[in-house]
């Protein structure tokens, strides 16, 4: 898009009030006449012959009542060879919308594109066979003559006047013969810029009478970019808004919008703006724009790493085109995507060169400038993904369903995710292909391009080249980053200190430091500093360790004692930013309550951190063979054994069951038994501890079982009212699953009870004796069934509108549970009171419903929930095993997002990511051993 000129309004397209006669004379001569259009509050664009050689200008606006207003110009700005030139206005300020030209404040830029195929397009102009000769006032005066506006319509193609270069405009009307002779009627038009979609295309700037009276050429906007240097094209970019690059142009026609019903548009939408919202957070938690984005910048890459450019630009058969120009700066990495015709960008950069930075920024800018028809860029981090495993389609649909809860059916079939992908609506952001385990990057690139889908992927430039030795990468342009300038980091870095004592920047703690890197004989510590400052990720580890903390010197940096290679002081700033990131925060001094970041232990927290970089290290090497990065919460835990997992859950789900059986009992026996206290505190404990040993034993056994790893978070909810009529396939090989458990369990406990109670002498005399049993084992199992088959009912797919993030899917697990253990408690509580009632009185049957209904609660769908839900593991593991250990914090959530806000990690969606991949490694090396 071209850059806001004149004011903050809003692009627009062609704007009647804007379009301006322009009127010259010559010396002595009479001058002529052309057309132009206001492209800022106080400057026309016109053609370069209508201005040459004028003695005089006059820019001619005209008023909404069909007056005139005439305006003193001067040309100051004049490129012949592609017929451009710049008028500057006199009295701009004058006008007023409505009344000439719109206020200068309120002209909105103008956007530029170029044309690749036929497009319809516009200009609005002054030609001479529009002359008119207007009615004599009644007092006699004098009949004048004026020019009035023609609106011309027509089409434009880029295959005519290839040779010439001229863009050819074929009218829909024109006029019927030549009035004169050896004129044109044309005259006049000259200067009017050409329109399509919105956008300027071209500069009217001849009619070449063997063409006929319905065709006009015009100067293309892409072809200015040959015809002139670099020095007139950031003129032209600095004055009306021309993008830098030809790269920054539209392409017309725009892309076909994307197929797919109108419910994958509206999901694409609010995909769109849950992306935007999460990365703007990421970015304002990285202090991206205090005091400004650091200059990352990019180039062409080695042409050995790259594809034949005929691919890249989709060149017709024998063509032979040159290389594009992609070099730039950050902030221009959408217009620089954007000028590849095949849509596949590889950005190459070290550790720490800022590609995830660069990632951000192009989703950002891309959403800030897509349309309603344009796909939705997503960034997937590729360390998790093991293409001889899982083809990328499906794992780019498993991403989107944990982090953006696409998980919906959609109307065709599958899910909304699989829609969205298959559809064409995801723009993969592929970042970290380098973190794709050894030996599999050329596995991966293979699977990448069996999709023919426009990407842009970002990796070290080491593994790139070693995956592309054979062949290249298809399609694919190749960019590499740059280090950042001694200048760079000059501006950067003092103002993120506090001011000196004059209150600039020439007195902060920073200043010695910078006066030895500028020094033109370096120090050895010195020239060591300057070879680490050349990354954003060192550079903001500078900062968070040496400004952000007070009290901290940065001039220790230049010291080769402590530091003897630049790797040292790596190593340093790395291990020095937690403790930094950490430093307590000082409370507020207006007395004022106001949400500030929990104060945790520095020493504690990196502790933490360090068992979390471990996790994850034996997490990733354990799957794939590199470290995961990744970090979520229901994997938490997963390293341990799987032994000392089973006995975890086993635990738990023992006392569950057996903590409410053993209270449940003794009020039973108090009330239905004449045997007293005594024998019903023996009985219950007694019950307790059997129905707590099997309980412990079926679901730890049967955790240790299934479990390949952690269970992932459910990606449905409950919905009691409101359902569509979407079919529940699940409903009956659910409450098969469930009649069959039921009758197995109700055959152990029947045991337990008939035979192994009553034989240590605590019978009761409550079993209901044969008739008892017989009721008892169908009644468990049809109870059991019909909570699953309930349960089963009810859950529909989380909507798109729901979280998605961290603390959203846990706290969705939880309400699963407890809406679980709520069915449980009714459906058998219900149950065993309408069977007692009718047989032993309603105070009796409620209160065995009672104790039945908070047995099974627990038993049944709290054990249920610890061992096979996300959230079950997650408390059994991470909130209290771990804790308990001291390997994680009790408030554990907390102590995440806090580190999010910290700086240290990062929220990807459904997960936690350290801030880099450097950190993460750094704290994995120096965390627990073991444990």
């Amino acid at each position: 898009m071209s850059a806001v000129v004149g004011g903050a309004a809003e692009p627009d397209g062609l704007d009647r009030r804007r379009a301006v006669q322009v009127v010259t004379t010559c010396g002595a001569g009479a001058g002529g006449r052309g057309s132009g259009y206001q492209v800022t509050g106080n400057v026309v664009l016109t053609a370069a012959h209508v201005v040459c050689g004028a003695a005089t200008v006059q820019v001619r606006f005209l008023t909404e009542d069909g007056g005139t207003r005439e305006v003193q110009g001067r040309p100051f700005w004049v490129n012949s060879d592609a017929d451009v030139a710049l008028i500057a206005l006199a009295d701009a300020g004058a006008g007023v919308p409505g009344a000439g030209s719109p206020a200068g404040a309120a002209v909105a830029p103008v956007r530029f594109a170029r044309v690749s195929k036929p497009v319809e397009c516009e200009a609005l102009g002054f030609p001479r066979f529009r002359l008119r000769a207007a009615a004599a006032s009644p007092g006699g005066g004098t009949a004048v003559t004026y020019r009035d506006s023609h609106h011309a319509r027509g089409e434009t193609t880029p295959l005519s006047n290839r040779r010439e270069g001229s863009l050819e405009m074929t009218l829909r009307s024109s006029p019927e013969y030549d009035p004169e002779r050896g004129r044109s009627p044309w005259e006049g038009m000259s200067g009017a810029p050409v329109w399509s979609g919105g956008y300027v295309i071209g500069v009217i700037t001849r009619h070449y009478r063997s063409d006929g009276l319905g065709t006009l050429a015009a100067s293309p906007v892409d072809r200015w970019y040959r015809q002139m240097g670099p020095q007139e094209i950031g003129e032209l970019s600095s004055l009306i808004g021309l993008p830098p690059d030809p790269g920054g142009l539209e392409e017309l026609p725009r892309a076909a919008p994307l197929p797919g019903a109108p419910e994958l548009r509206e999901a694409a939408g609010l995909l769109a703006s849950r992306v935007a919202g999460q990365w703007r957070k990421e970015e304002r938690r990285r202090h991206v724009h205090d005091p400004f984005p650091l200059p990352v910048r990019f180039r062409n890459a080695d042409a050995r790493l790259l594809d034949h450019w005929a691919k890249i630009r989709d060149a017709p058969p024998g063509a032979d085109p040159e290389p594009l120009a992609l070099a730039g700066r950050i902030d221009r990495i959408v217009e620089v995507y954007r000028s590849i015709p095949s849509r596949r960008l590889v950005v190459l950069g070290g550790a720490g060169a800022g590609k995830t930075i660069l990632t951000l920024r192009f989703v950002l800018d891309w959403l800030d400038a897509r349309t309603p028809d344009e796909p939705v860029p997503v960034i997937f981090s590729l360390g998790s993904w093991d293409p001889t495993t899982v083809s990328l389609r499906d794992w780019m649909c498993h991403q989107l369903v944990r982090d953006h809860g696409l998980a919906a059916p959609a109307a065709h079939g599958g899910n909304l995710a699989g829609a969205l992908v298959d559809t064409g609506w995801i723009l993969p952001v592929m970042d970290g292909f380098d973190e794709i385990a050894g030996g599999l990057q050329r596995a991966a690139l293979k699977e990448i391009d069996r999709t023919t889908t426009p990407l842009l992927l970002t990796s070290r430039p080491g593994e790139y080249a070693e995956a592309v030795e054979t062949r290249p990468f298809p399609k694919a342009a190749v960019v590499e980053l740059t280090d950042l300038t001694l200048h760079d980091v000059a501006l950067y870095l003092p103002l993120t200190s506090r001011p000196g004592t004059d209150g600039g920047t020439r007195s902060t703690v920073w200043e010695p430091v910078l006066d030895e890197l500028r020094g033109q004989r370096r120090s050895p510590g010195a020239e060591n500093l300057a070879g680490v400052l050349v990354t954003p990720l060192m550079v903001a580890m500078a900062r968070a360790v040496y400004s952000d903390a007070p009290g901290s010197d940065p001039v220790r940096l230049l010291d080769t004692a402590a530091f003897a290679s630049p790797e040292d002081l790596q190593r340093h700033l790395l291990a020095a930013f937690t403790p930094a990131a950490y430093e307590p925060s000082p409370t507020d001094g207006d007395g004022h309550r106001r949400r500030r970041r929990q104060d945790w232990n520095p020493d504690r927290a990196q502790q933490w951190l360090g068992y979390l970089a471990v996790h994850l290290d034996r997490l990733g090497r354990a799957g794939t063979g590199v470290p995961a990065r990744d970090l979520a919460w229901w994997q938490l835990g997963t390293t341990m054994s799987r032994s000392s997992r089973v006995l975890v859950i086993g635990f738990l789900a023992a006392l569950a069951l057996g903590v409410t059986t053993a209270v449940g009992n003794v009020p039973v026996d108090l009330i239905a038994t004449p045997f007293g206290l005594g024998f019903a505190l023996v009985r219950g404990l007694v019950v307790g501890l059997l129905h707590a040993l099997v309980n412990g034993l079926f679901f730890g056994l049967v955790y240790g079982f299934v479990s390949q790893g952690a269970a992932e978070p459910s990606r449905v909810r409950i919905q009691v009212f409101g359902r569509t009529g979407h079919r529940r396939t699940g409903v009956l090989p659910r409450f098969r699953l469930g009649l069959g458990c039921g009758v197995l369990a109700a055959l152990v406990l029947l045991f337990l009870d008939r035979v192994v109670v009553e034989s240590l002498g605590l019978g009761d005399g409550l079993d209901g004796g044969l008739v008892g049993g017989l009721v008892f084992v169908p009644g468990l199992g049809l109870g059991v069934g019909s909570v699953f088959g309930i349960t089963a009912w009810l859950e529909v797919p989380v909507d798109i509108r729901s979280g998605v993030s961290s603390s959203e899917l846990l706290g969705q697990d939880r309400r699963n549970v407890l809406f679980h253990m709520l069915v449980w408690a009714l459906v058998f509580g219900t149950g065993a009171a309408c069977a007692n009632a009718f047989t032993a009185g309603p105070g009796w049957g409620l209160l065995v419903g009672l104790a039945f209904g908070i047995e099974a609660a627990f038993a049944g769908g709290l054990a249920y929930g610890l061992a096979f839900t996300a959230w079950g593991q997650w408390v059994a593991l991470a909130r209290i095993w771990l804790p308990l250990t001291g390997r994680l914090p009790w408030r554990l959530v907390a102590f995440l997002d806090d580190a999010c806000e910290r700086d240290v990690l990062r929220q990807a969606g459904a997960v936690y990511q350290f801030r880099h991949a450097q950190l993460q490694d750094h704290l994995a090396q120096a965390g627990p051993a073991g444990r």
